[in-house]
């Protein structure tokens, strides 16, 4: 045994067993900016919207892991007096990476960094808010436009986090990261009335996404003793 600060830790903790089998409890997170929204670091609640593969290696911990998260949002699009946007968002990741153990204690801080590929979309549908535009444009009400925008690309994500072990087989964690989005992009919009005016727009961009917060449990299995 070993001891630090006048308490018992026991030696290795989760790395006495092959692999951890990681759930995603609450999460607290920034999503890809849509088109023009005004408010775009705003963050969403998820919960239980992911999995995760541990293969532990002494202090060293491989991740495999995914999410799902699926969403209605409302928003207000090139300013709070123009369009209000109304839809769905899915979003998927995929991540590789690691984490290193900070100690062997039963509390282990720990960094780490993941790469992946994100896929991010959503459909919608945008109404004009502006009273003076239906008014130039001689219209009680301008018709709606139906709004889809999708983003697919590269992720990278440094981890700073910290480990509880009530038990050699369970843990509780609590991390935080930050993403680096590098997408390509596709918006398009389609006017909900007899012309059916349709736009599109094909772009490039990087973003920086910041996760405050995700608490998540390991249960840890194949014992290597």
């Amino acid at each position: 045994m070993l001891v630090f600060s006048g308490g018992t830790a026991f030696s290795q903790m989760n790395s006495d067993y092959n692999y951890s089998i990681t759930s995603r409890g609450y999460g607290s997170m920034q999503m890809p900016k849509l088109f023009n929204e005004t408010d775009p670091v705003r963050y969403i609640n998820t919960y239980f919207s992911g999995l995760m593969v541990k293969f532990n290696d002494n202090q060293i911990n491989y991740r495999l892991g995914g999410s799902y998260i699926k969403q209605s949002k409302t928003f207000y699009n090139n300013c709070n007096n123009c369009d209000i946007v109304k839809g769905d968002v899915t979003d998927y990741t995929f991540k590789v990476g690691f984490e290193k153990n900070m100690n062997f204690a039963r509390v282990q801080p720990y960094i780490g960094a993941d790469v992946g590929y994100r896929s991010n979309r959503f459909i919608g549908v945008a109404e004009n808010v502006n009273a003076l535009k239906a008014e130039q444009a001689s219209a009680v009400k301008l018709p709606p436009v139906k709004m889809e925008t999708s983003k697919n690309g590269f992720i990278l994500s440094p981890v700073i986090g910290i480990k509880v072990h009530p038990t050699p087989q369970f843990t509780v964690f609590v991390e935080s990261s930050l993403d680096f989005f590098y997408s390509y992009e596709r918006q398009e919009g389609v006017t909900e009335d007899a012309n059916n005016y349709r736009s599109l727009t094909r772009t490039n961009k990087s973003e920086f996404l910041l996760n405050p917060i995700l608490v998540g449990v390991s249960f840890h299995i194949g014992s290597n003793k």
